[in-house]
């Protein structure tokens, strides 16, 4: 599974931190969202789901 964060969309809320805190970070310059890496391991799959869900700007894209 792939992930990416959208930075136009992204408006730094820190939901998909709080739902997947091992894979997910804020950028020091504007606390927008950024991923540890594009390829997510399987220990992280239901968590990344979870923070792609309940993102309020729809701005984390999934992908097989």
């Amino acid at each position: 599974m792939k992930v990416q964060v959208n930075e136009e969309r992204c408006q730094g809320h820190g939901l998909c931190r709080l739902s997947a805190p091992n894979f997910f970070f804020a950028r020091v310059e504007d606390g927008h969202a950024e991923v540890r890496s594009e390829d997510v391991p399987d220990e992280e799959r239901e968590a990344v789901l979870l923070a792609a869900e309940s993102c309020p700007e729809l701005a984390i894209d999934v992908s097989d």
